[in-house]
């Protein structure tokens, strides 16, 4: 059972570049002194180190280590092979996850349209990345078992401590690895058997099975990552007290469910970006083009989709920190690792700015969508400012001399933008300028004929500008607040941008319910510019993700298990700011390189599939008279 357990928690793709162990704790190795945390929480021998309740030991404390109980190889780095085998194993677990979720999305779609040539077009969407899904399936569970050997080989004594306190999950979570294992390969070799109308919706069904199973995988998986960080269930000698809930339910487990779970939509989503982009390039013919310009069309926004509700994730995470121990939270955003935050909101803007260009781009394949673009110039200049705010440091990196002639390493004027208080209100701007790129995006091929139009837009206009002006308002507000009260200031800030997309979205919807279209959309026009852009957010994405598991690891410092297990590893100390940086893009490109080869794999039997719909789609459109191959791409791909 324990070897079932341990292959199903790590096949499964959900542990993370957070279970990296050693690889980003440790103290600063710019300290000649070892970094001294706040004292952890004395508490009586069998007493619940974060619940405060008594309970019976049910396992050995927590080992004191040293250096000899981490194994050497040669001259093998034990900390970075962990690196590279976590992160690979995180991206395709990702990958894994969200795809039977995009499939399930896309079926669906499929089945609601009346479309009966986009029926068929959504349905082989879904059915060509469900085939990807398995391959790379396939691979995270070979990931896993080196995760497995690569951890019983670096970390013995480790491994055998977390997996000691949490044996009371072993069986839950093997039983949830199988199911989904089955419902996966159901959902996939069923696909012909139930593709009639009258099973169609029970294979979607396998599908909301295959989803339940995997988000479940996740939030068990999790467990390890926030137990490290915020250990529960356990004393302060760190015995496991026999409630496998508290061990489970730690403080900062909902929020790293949230935040992960989006990440992992970002994740399979900037994958199939990359691979529509590239398949856009590399394509013969211009209904190939137009194929995978829809697709990457569809697939940005579902991962914007993911993507916007990321930051107030975030804040929710990140107050969890700070509520369960200071230290960590001033440790990761007001310490060393500050200026990796720097960096994470350099590339989260990009993403912002860089869907945004794609969306204008994409106005090329649209007529009419000339009446639009004047005000694309006023949505950049905001989106720019927006980001220089947001990514712009509390303090900088100064010579004495140049701390002396500003007055410290706060500088007089733009320190005041580094506080969270300026970066709230900075990047909840860029989402709502999103929200407008979108509603204009919509609008380019269309003549609007609601008489209640004009009333339609002052409503948008209203709602948006009430929500610009409250998160602004907001945002000076907070200056003159303390710290501990102004992180509350998150809500009302992301209340106002919720409100404003969701209102704006519909009103705008029932706008254009009857308007007139210009012309069809021209799939496949888009300039190549744009689809760079495309491939270029989907590497973005997954650059970032990394990046921000390393910095959730890093925030521990000394300790595999915070306050209660410290790294005695020759590797216990924080990579610097270049090599982490350089770590992280290494673990980016050998993903991506991976993926090439699961892209190929994914082709064998494809292209006999590509002939069958197309020439099927022509059989539709001889019967229904003359076409043109405008006419054919609106009819297989849609109106947008």
């Amino acid at each position: 059972m324990l070897a079932l357990f341990l292959l199903s928690f790590l096949l499964s793709g959900s542990v993370g570049g957070d279970l990296a162990l050693a690889l980003e704790g440790g103290a600063s190795s710019s300290l000649a002194e070892p970094y001294e945390l706040e004292p952890p929480i004395q508490a009586p021998p069998g007493t619940d180190i974060y619940y405060g309740t008594p309970g019976r030991p049910a396992s050995e404390p927590a080992p004191r280590l040293t250096a000899a109980d981490y194994p050497r190889y040669a001259k093998v780095n034990n900390r970075l092979a962990i690196w590279v085998v976590t992160q690979q194993h995180t991206y395709f677990g990702g990958f894994v996850l969200a795809l039977p979720i995009f499939c399930l999305i896309i079926e669906v779609m499929g089945l609601l349209t009346r479309d009966p040539v986009a029926a068929v077009r959504y349905d082989r969407l879904a059915r060509d990345f469900l085939r990807i899904s398995l391959i790379a399936f396939s691979i995270s569970s070979l990931l896993g078992v080196t995760l497995v050997a690569a951890l019983l080989a670096f970390y013995p004594t480790f491994f055998r401590y977390i997996t000691g306190v949490f044996k009371s999950m072993m069986g839950i979570y093997a039983a949830v690895f199988l199911a989904e294992s089955w419902a996966l390969y159901l959902y996939y070799y069923s696909w012909d058997r139930l593709s009639k109308s009258g099973y169609k919706w029970f294979h979607a069904a396998i599908g909301v099975v295959v989803n339940v199973c995997g988000t479940l995988l996740l939030f068990l998986a999790n467990s390890w990552v926030s137990f490290m960080m915020s250990p529960a269930g356990v004393d302060q000698a760190g015995r496991f007290l026999g409630n496998s809930w508290h061990t489970l339910h730690t403080a900062l487990w909902n929020p790293f469910n949230v935040h992960r779970f989006l990440a992992d939509m970002m994740t399979g989503g900037a994958v199939v970006l990359g691979y529509s982009a590239f398949r856009f390039l590399t394509a013969k013919s211009q209904d190939q083009k137009g194929y995978y310009d829809w697709m990457g069309h569809v697939f940005l926004f579902i991962t914007m989709a993911a993507l916007i509700p990321m930051p107030f994730a975030g804040y929710w995470l990140m107050r969890s920190v700070y509520e369960f121990r200071q230290q960590l939270g001033v440790t990761m955003m007001g310490g060393m690792l500050t200026w990796m935050f720097v960096l994470q909101a350099i590339a989260v803007g990009a993403l912002f700015i860089g869907a945004n260009y794609y969306l204008w781009q994409g106005m090329a394949r649209m007529p009419g969508s000339e009446r639009y673009h004047r005000y694309i110039k006023y949505l950049l200049y905001g989106l720019v400012i927006s980001f220089l705010v947001w990514f712009t440091p509390h303090t900088l990196v100064l010579t004495s001399e140049e701390a002396k002639d500003i007055g410290g390493a706060q500088h007089p004027v733009i320190g005041n933008y580094g506080v969270m208080s300026a970066k709230n209100g900075a990047i909840n701007t860029m989402i709502l300028l999103s929200a407008l790129s979108y509603i204009l995006y919509k609008r380019a091929n269309k003549v609007i004929t609601a008489p209640w139009a004009w009333t339609g837009d002052l409503v948008i206009g209203t709602v948006f500008c009430g929500a610009l002006v409250n998160v602004l308002g907001v945002s000076v507000y907070g200056f003159y607040l303390p710290a501990n009260v102004r992180v509350g200031l998150s809500l009302p800030q992301a209340l106002s941008t919720l409100t404003a997309l969701i209102v704006g979205l519909l009103v705008n919807r029932a706008i254009l319910e009857n308007a007139h279209t210009v012309g069809p959309i021209a799939w496949g026009k888009m300039p190549v510019r744009g689809q760079v852009t495309l491939f270029l957010l989907g590497m973005a994405f997954t650059w970032v993700m990394g990046l921000m598991g390393f910095i959730r690891s890093s925030g521990r410092l000394g300790w595999h298990v915070h306050e209660i297990m410290r790294d005695g590893s020759p590797w216990a100390f924080t990579p610097g700011f270049g090599f982490a940086a350089g770590m992280i893009t290494f673990n980016m490109a050998l993903f991506w390189i991976l993926l090439l080869g699961v892209f190929w794999l994914s082709q064998r039997g494809l292209r006999q599939a590509e002939a069958t719909e197309w020439a099927w789609a022509g059989r539709v459109q001889s019967c229904e008279g003359s076409f043109s191959p405008a006419m054919t791409k609106q009819g297989l791909l849609g109106d947008g």
